[in-house]
């Protein structure tokens, strides 16, 4: 029984069903809420975060949940309550206004607003008795300087949606290969040449930065850049930011070494990241890099995938209520648990100064790869190998006895999409068979329940249902992710809904003045429509949109699309290379034009078997087609029955060749 039940009962979001029982009268985001303030003359709180957010549940338990608290907001304002993860537009609205206001952001979000939506005074985690001094504050500001506050509202919605306004690029010019030099150089002098990543705490793993980092030092063989890369990659895998018993990434560390998680997981990080590492092995054949990717789909299968094949969102930081309680380990625990073998694990996992978290409590991280490490101790790599994976059970499964962190069950089209091309790029890297078929599940799931009958998507999933309309994420990656299940397949049915589904997204969301493209439709109920451009933690929904139009421009010969392409990126041609980390999407999309790029055909009844063995190899500037039946144009003219191999070009294709090992030297960079 609770004392207190509030609308969000009604509602699916683990974030949302978890304020349910607050004393506050929150209402879900929508129309009638706002009404609702209009017709008993209230402002709005709209407050914001996520389920596996610390500090969400840090404010919760100390204002949400505080009677006292809930008297004021219940009295004075209508409250309404948002994940952010199903409403990224919203988020993405009130958290430019709170920038604006305070020049910093975060969750939980709060945001006052009028009725009409316009905000007027915002910020993040406040502490009980500043939140309440802020609501007396307000609801008297309201009420006796109300012409005051309906004047700063204008002024600061006119500012959210001038926000991200920028020139429109006249006319095309030659891309510059000198604009990425530019844009490397600047960049270096913010690397950390001792622990990877950008020399700042706290430390995100960037996937896309690090994938145009290794395609620009590969292509243009520069091995300062390429030792930055792998500097990163192993100092994250070696971290404790990696879950080195079941295999996963906390979103973030909080210090310089990787060491400290916040150790929420989020299953857009993991998408990306098993691409990434699985790209990094293709070219260094780096095991590390390998085992990472194979721990973090087996993390992927355990914990994060349902019946139906879709993947859930992500797991909280906290365990009955202590942040991080699910993960760390005691010496006394690993010395009981380990017997034995615990004086080489011991130094292995660093359960010393270097690993000592809080409380007699330690992260488990590494400081050298495995093999340097069986070397050391003596071990043959074979022999480590065993020791290591039977010791990591031991402590999973003794792990499984303890309360789980909460675990976000939504699924997310756009998240889900990502993982599925994570489990694509997985397969072609590592030829298991296991992670195509996991990718083809969760496609067919996305067909089945996230595109509607008129070809548009759905946003969200759970217990049943999909309420919520796709957003511009949903579009571009879902679109990436069906092309790169054709690049495996050579099945042309996902390649056909890749370039449905993007004609869809251009007459929903493009901007016909720059070809840019809006995140929400032209229905949206917002204060302001939004355009996301900089690249982040994920890339920018427009960069990826960049990169869709010029593949599917190069499979179909459709010059328009590629033109639009180069349109999107003359916008933000000027100046990328002043902040390479929040442009490094946009560089892989401005490195296509740059350097030469080809469309790699292989027929013949043996496709598969040569798919995956030149994919043994990295190949950033490449595009993959064919099989023994194919209608695209890079197909026409071609004998499909016998194993040719052709290198197509700016819709040319050289002479087949028949010699796989030398067709793979001819285009391996």
């Amino acid at each position: 029984m609770h004392k207190f039940t509030n609308d969000l009962i009604k509602e699916t979001s683990p974030y949302l069903l978890q304020h349910a029982h607050n004393p506050v009268n929150w209402l879900p985001w929508s129309e009638d809420a706002f009404k609702k303030a209009e017709e008993e003359g209230k402002l709005v709180l709209v407050s914001i975060g996520y389920s596996a957010c610390h500090w969400c549940h840090v404010m919760e338990y100390e204002s949400f949940e505080d009677e006292e608290v809930a008297t004021w907001m219940n009295r004075y304002f209508v409250c309404i309550k948002v994940d952010r993860e199903e409403r990224p537009d919203v988020d993405q609205v009130y958290m430019t206004a709170v920038q604006l206001m305070t020049q910093r952001g975060g969750w939980p979000l709060n945001c006052f607003t009028l009725p009409n939506g316009k905000p007027i005074y915002g910020g993040t985690y406040f502490q009980k008795d500043q939140w309440i001094q802020i609501l007396k504050s307000l609801e008297q500001t309201y009420k006796n300087k109300k012409a005051e506050v309906l004047n700063y509202a204008e002024k600061l919605t006119e500012g959210v949606n001038q926000s991200e306004v920028f020139n429109v690029a006249k006319a095309f010019e030659p891309f510059s290969r000198e604009k990425l030099d530019e844009l490397i150089l600047r960049w270096t002098h913010i690397f950390d040449s001792l622990e990877g990543g950008n020399n700042r705490a706290p430390k995100f793993p960037l996937p896309n930065n690090c994938e145009f980092l290794l395609r620009f030092a590969v292509t243009n063989k520069n091995e300062k850049i390429l030792n930055h890369v792998y500097l990163t990659l192993d100092k994250m895998a070696f971290g404790g930011i990696f879950d080195q018993v079941g295999g996963g990434f906390s979103r973030y560390s909080v210090d310089v070494l990787w060491k400290v998680p916040h150790f929420e997981k989020m299953l857009y990080d993991n998408a990306q990241l098993v691409s990434l590492y699985s790209k990094a092995y293709q070219y260094s054949k780096n095991e590390t890099y390998k085992q990472i990717v194979i721990q973090t789909l087996a993390w992927t299968e355990r914990e994060m995938t349902n019946e139906i094949g879709a993947f859930y969102s992500a797991l909280d930081a906290d365990s009955e209520g202590v942040e991080g309680k699910f993960y760390v380990w005691s010496e006394k625990e690993l010395k009981n648990l380990l017997e034995e073998d615990y004086s080489w694990v011991k130094e292995f996992y660093n359960v010393n100064q270097l690993g000592h978290w809080e409380e007699g409590n330690y992260i488990l991280m590494k400081t050298s790869h495995n093999k340097d490490f069986a070397k050391k101790m003596k071990f043959s790599e074979e022999e480590f190998s065993v020791k290591i994976a039977k010791i990591n059970q031991i402590l999973l499964n003794e792990r499984s006895l303890r309360i789980c962190p909460g675990l976000d069950n939504k699924c997310l089209t756009s998240w889900n999409a990502m993982q599925l091309k994570g489990y694509v790029d997985a397969y072609l890297a590592f030829n298991d068979e296991t992670y195509l078929l996991a990718a083809l599940k969760n496609a067919r799931w996305i067909l089945k329940h996230q595109l509607k009958q008129d070809g548009t998507l759905f946003h969200n999933f759970n217990a049943g249902k999909s309420s919520i309309n796709g957003f511009l994420e949903d579009y571009v990656h879902v679109v990436a992710a069906f092309i790169s299940l054709y690049q495996a397949t050579f099945d042309e049915d996902w390649l056909l809904k890749a370039k449905d589904l993007n004609e869809t997204t251009i007459k929903l969301f493009q901007d016909k003045k720059s070809l840019m493209f809006y995140f929400t439709d032209e229905n949206s109920e917002l204060i302001a429509r939004q355009m996301d451009v900089n690249d982040n933690v994920l890339p920018a929904t427009n960069s990826v949109m960049c990169k869709n139009l010029f593949e599917i421009g190069t499979y179909f010969h459709e010059e328009n699309l590629i033109d639009q392409a180069k349109q999107m990126l003359m916008n933000v041609y000027d100046g990328m290379e002043n902040y390479g980390s929040g442009y490094s999407n946009w560089a892989l999309c401005l490195m296509n034009f740059t350097s030469p790029f080809s469309e790699i055909c292989i027929t013949g009844n043996n496709w598969k078997k040569n798919l995956l063995k030149i994919n043994e190899n990295y190949l950033p500037n490449t595009l993959f087609s064919g099989g023994n039946r194919s209608n695209l144009p890079s197909s026409i003219g071609k004998d499909l029955s016998k194993d040719f191999f052709f290198i197509c070009e700016n819709k040319t294709c050289s002479l087949p060749e028949e010699n796989l090992e030398e067709f793979i030297k001819s285009i391996c960079l």
